[in-house]
């Protein structure tokens, strides 16, 4: 497949445009050659709070149209083109660039971090084993957050399993602007990438789609760093959904909570938002929130569960949003509505981009498995270190299951005592962190083509790990790093040497243990 490729059976734009001006749509439709199916249409009752929108079957056309064939102008050839600008995508870009590599990065919003910046999820886990003796997370990571520390935008927490760092996500957006330009990368934002092309196995161009129009990018090595998998689902390689796929979540910012819990003795958040006195309470659901750095008063809060969605699918993800945002306005209601200095309660800022935890994953050389991660199983082409925990979200039962590396688990459901036990025997020694191999970055049947990031292959304990943005941090720094020294040795994705790479890494400044 070339740049001129095809997609579809040729249809003048004069004939189109004819035939549209006559008789409209239908007409087009048929001096196309394409022929309307029957539209299928019902609806279901709205789901209730916490739970997702159940799909509606509307009108669904069956007709197609094919594009005509076009001549797509390359914008830029460069060693390395990664999709997606989550900080995950930034971390590829610049580790690459930093070693010597042309690259280009690719991202739909007008601004770089991801969930970071764009889903308003200011909380990154600790950097430190869970005895608080070993660093196990550095690199990239900890110089964005130190960058951030003379602006007061960063808060260390003592490390746990719910936080180390909490930042302000404006400000990281504008340092993410300045680690690219520094690194060299060439930034495309507002651009969506659309398809790859590919020969001969290899992907050698990223069609993409911008204010400008239709253009290409062409590259040698390709980084799927978008969160759905989209660059290695539309290249043909191998990917898969899990059967309950974790939920998103809508977070905000709210102001004046401060004033709720001054005026209401022993106020839990959590216990009011889910309370089902309340007939807007939400359902299922589980609730953290944060301070936000620099803006006094100022609470990040993610409350919100949409159940049943893959935000790899258009119209999933639209109800998604709008099904989340639905809740944020819940939150906001029962705390106006039910308690004293309610009325002090602002809503002062949306996400771009709802938190997406899961959608498509690469199908790798390796899938981590949940007692790889329980168990702390070392490899040896390990590229990321991590310790947050397994963090089952359910479907059908409120609260998280989560389970930790020293054996405990807990089921925590907002509002009631959280339940202890164990899901193994008591062990001399307990790992202290788990690890993540470069083999789950490398699709199977890859040439060309790295994932970083939720995209990569785990299953569903080892991911309700793996997920987290310190360790997909990582990924994306160890990701930019492989494609450079495939680059370097002119060699595919799955021969680059583990060897070299951790040690490279390690020379970046990153934390091989």
């Amino acid at each position: 497949m070339d740049a001129s490729m095809s997609y579809g059976k040729h249809v003048s734009r004069r004939d189109a445009l004819r035939a549209a001006g006559m008789t409209g749509v239908g007409a087009l439709l048929h001096a196309s050659g394409v022929t309307r199916g029957e539209a299928a249409s019902a609806s279901e009752p709205s789901a209730q709070a916490g739970s997702a929108p159940q799909p509606e079957k509307t009108a669904v056309s069956t007709a197609t149209l094919r594009e005509e064939a076009r001549d797509i102008p390359v914008v830029e050839e460069c060693d390395v083109c990664v999709i997606g600008g989550s900080c995950t995508g930034v971390f590829a870009a610049v580790a690459a660039a930093r070693l010597g590599a042309r690259v280009c990065l690719v991202e739909n919003l007008g601004y770089l971090g991801g969930v970071a910046t764009a889903s308003l999820v200011n909380i990154w886990h600790s950097i430190y084993d869970t005895a608080g003796k070993q660093q196990i997370i550095a690199g990239l990571t900890t110089e964005l957050i130190n960058r951030l520390k003379p602006r007061g935008a960063v808060i260390a927490h003592e490390p746990s399993a719910s936080r180390h760092f909490v930042f302000n996500s404006a400000e990281m957006a504008i340092e993410l602007d300045a680690l690219v330009a520094e690194a060299k990368v060439r930034p495309f934002l507002h651009t969506r990438f659309v398809v790859p092309i590919t020969r001969e196995r290899r992907v050698v161009a990223a069609v993409i789609e911008d204010k400008t129009g239709r253009r290409a990018i062409c590259a040698r090595y390709f980084i799927d760093a978008s969160g759905d998998g989209d660059l290695v689902a539309r290249a043909g390689l191998p990917t898969r959904r899990d059967s309950e796929i974790q939920p998103p979540t809508t977070c905000a910012i709210l102001l004046g909570l401060d004033e709720v819990a001054r005026r209401n003795q022993g106020f839990s958040l959590d216990r009011e938002v889910f309370n089902s006195q309340y007939p807007n309470a939400l359902a299922n659901g589980f609730l953290w929130s944060a301070e936000v750095p620099g803006i006094p008063g100022a609470t990040m809060v993610a409350g919100t569960r949409v159940h049943g969605a893959d935000c790899s699918d258009a119209d999933q993800l639209t109800r998604a949003e709008i099904e989340g945002r639905r809740q944020v306005r819940a939150i906001c209601d029962i705390l106006r509505t039910n308690l004293p200095g309610g009325d002090a309660v602002g809503l002062a800022a949306l996400p771009a981009r709802l938190g997406i935890r899961e959608s498509r994953h690469a199908q790798c050389l390796h899938t981590l498995t949940e007692a790889e991660v329980l168990g702390g199983k070392r490899f040896p082409d390990a590229i990321a270190n991590g310790t947050y925990r397994v963090d089952i979200h359910y479907p059908d039962r409120p609260g998280l299951i989560f389970r930790y590396l020293d054996g405990t688990e807990e089921y925590a459901v907002p509002g009631q005592p959280t339940k202890r036990s164990r899901w193994r025997e008591k062990t001399d020694e307990d790992p202290t962190f788990y690890q993540i191999p470069y083999a789950s970055l490398v699709p199977r049947g890859s040439v060309n083509v790295l994932v970083a990031g939720r995209v990569l292959d785990a299953d569903r304990g080892a991911f309700g790990a793996a997920r987290v943005m310190v360790n997909c941090n990582q990924m994306g720094q160890a990701a930019g790093t492989a494609a450079w020294l495939a680059l370097r040795d002119g060699v595919g994705v799955s021969e680059v040497s583990p060897e070299m790479l951790r040690q490279t890494l390690a020379s970046q400044g990153a934390a091989i243990v």
